[in-house]
């Protein structure tokens, strides 16, 4: 038995030895035979050509190793010491509150009283902090942030990286882009080149860099995920974000996105995210937007707003909403991308250049325009009176005019700058619950210290009431001050206000605000 075993497995490897053999010669037989065909192709041409061409990919043919990430060291180290760390304090405010009493509900209408219940009570509002991040611009102390960060603070300390503190004033804010522009007392900082977002491009490398959760000088880094993004996040504001998937999160708000040479591209803004922190989805305004705020606001200390004088939507978002409400809704407009126009203001830059309602705006000055954040964006570099060519197209032909840009109240000058309440040469405050008991009044604003100024100029007396301002009930000094800014924002730039001296005296007043 065990004998015809051994004879079994030698058979066994004999045979195999000799297929090994026999494979060996014939694929140098078949490789000799081929080199004789085709004696110049390489193995990897040999390969191509057995291959059928694909009529659908395009293969690649590169022979190196696909790029490696870049090194973002020298680019995180510049932004670092160009990020700043901002700390605002809200202070504690005087307001009136109306609120519901139960019992009084119950008892004033069973004793006859009624009212309602409406109750109205002084209450102090808590001392609010709150924390953010900017960017140095220039050496002598301008540093860039979002308008939310800064918005109504009363108190702003600027931490370096190297943890010097400053005290920062405000330039000018700009709601509409939310941005804000600062300023410490101070020089040779290490300010932050500023890159030209329009170069950028959908999948290249960025770093965001900034304070979130009070973890100073973070840096993540991501890609460009999308441009010219609007997310409806600011009503009637202008947006056309760099979308990014470098994390940003609390606190990152003004902080910095820059490129892998450590250029200023973005200022970070928001996250788009249904739980508050980061899920993939960042947002940062174009240095193409910043670039122009920041010049207006250190040089009318207001953004010149060039006005277009149309109101519109990116036009497949006008065909799907027609469709939407009629499925048999059929148009071709000559073109698949650029902005609607649906209605064009009476007496607008529009209008005066031709333009109708029903046209497709396509380009600004040969730049296409594909989307309204496309066309917000390329507007934002005008002011008003600068002139732009405008191509768009009517009957499916495409058009082109050359446009005036207004300003909000439709003419080329410029706006100016919107001037503190102070400037009116008074204090206000909210009258006590005393106050208001004594003198039979339900809110009001108590104009004091007067000193030289609009309302002294005016004839308004010291200890004056205010009731009402151009219309508004005035129950609070912030109420106060939006009565102003509208005032001065108005084509008249008059001011009137309403109200009684503590004797009881009722008094109007027309305050004049222009020049």
């Amino acid at each position: 038995m065990k004998q015809t075993t051994k004879r079994f497995y030698g058979a066994l490897i004999g045979v195999a030895f000799l297929s090994g053999l026999t494979g060996a010669f014939a694929y140098s037989l078949s490789q000799k035979s081929v080199n004789k065909v085709l004696p110049a192709l390489s193995f990897t041409e040999l390969k191509k050509t057995q291959e059928p061409a694909s009529s659908v990919m395009q293969l690649s043919s590169a022979s190196t190793p696909a790029a490696q990430p870049v090194d973002l060291t020298e680019a995180a180290e510049k932004a670092c010491n160009a990020v700043v760390y901002i700390k605002v304090v809200q202070k504690g405010r005087q307001q009136m509150i109306e609120y519901r009493d139960p019992f009084e509900d119950f008892f004033g209408d069973f004793f006859g009283r009624g009212g309602g219940g409406t109750q109205r009570r002084q209450v102090e509002t808590p001392k609010r902090e709150a924390a953010g991040s900017g960017v140095i611009i220039s050496e002598d102390g301008y540093i860039v942030t979002n308008n939310h960060v800064v918005e109504n603070a009363d108190e702003i300390t600027i931490t370096l990286n190297d943890n010097r503190e400053y005290k920062a004033q405000v330039i000018g804010t700009d709601a509409d882009t939310d941005l804000a522009l600062l300023k410490i007392e101070v020089s040779g900082l290490p300010a932050i080149v500023i890159g030209d977002s329009e170069q950028l491009k959908v999948g290249e490398w960025v770093l965001a860099v900034g304070n979130p959760f009070n973890l100073t000088s973070t840096v993540t880094a991501g890609i460009v995920s999308a441009k010219a993004r609007n997310i409806g996040a600011h009503k009637n504001g202008i947006e056309s974000f760099i979308q990014t998937d470098a994390a940003i999160n609390a606190g990152n708000s003004g902080g910095a996105l820059v490129n892998t040479r450590g250029e200023l591209v973005g200022i970070n803004a928001m996250l788009y995210s249904q739980t508050g922190s980061f899920t993939g989805y960042g947002f940062a305004i174009p240095t193409t937007i910043m670039k122009k705020v920041v010049t207006d606001l250190q040089a009318y200390g207001v953004v010149q707003r060039a006005m277009i004088g149309i109101s519109g939507m990116t036009l497949h978002d006008y065909i799907d909403a027609k469709k939407h409400d009629d499925e048999k809704f059929t148009a071709d407009f000559g073109t698949i991308d650029g902005v609607y126009v649906a209605e064009v203001t009476d007496d607008g830059a529009a209008a005066d250049a031709g333009l109708k309602s029903g046209d497709v705006i396509v380009s600004v000055d040969g730049k296409k325009i594909t989307k309204m954040s496309e066309l917000q964006e390329a507007t934002t570099k005008y002011r008003p009176g600068d002139k732009a060519e405008i191509g768009y197209i009517r009957d499916k032909k495409e058009k082109t005019a050359t446009i005036t840009f207004r300003n909000a109240k439709g003419s080329t000058n410029v706006v100016k700058g919107v001037a503190k309440l102070e400037t009116l040469g008074a204090e206000f405050k909210e009258l006590t619950e005393n106050q208001l008991k004594t003198l039979h009044l339900s809110y009001g604003v108590q104009v004091t210290k007067l000193k030289s100024g609009y309302l002294k100029d005016a004839g308004v007396p010291e200890d004056f009431i205010i009731l009402k301002a151009n219309n508004q009930n005035i129950k609070s000094v912030a109420d106060m001050e939006s009565a102003f800014k509208s005032a001065q924002a108005s084509d008249e730039q008059t001011l009137w206000i309403w109200g009684k001296t503590p004797a009881g005296r009722a008094m109007s007043f027309a305050i004049y605000l222009g020049e």
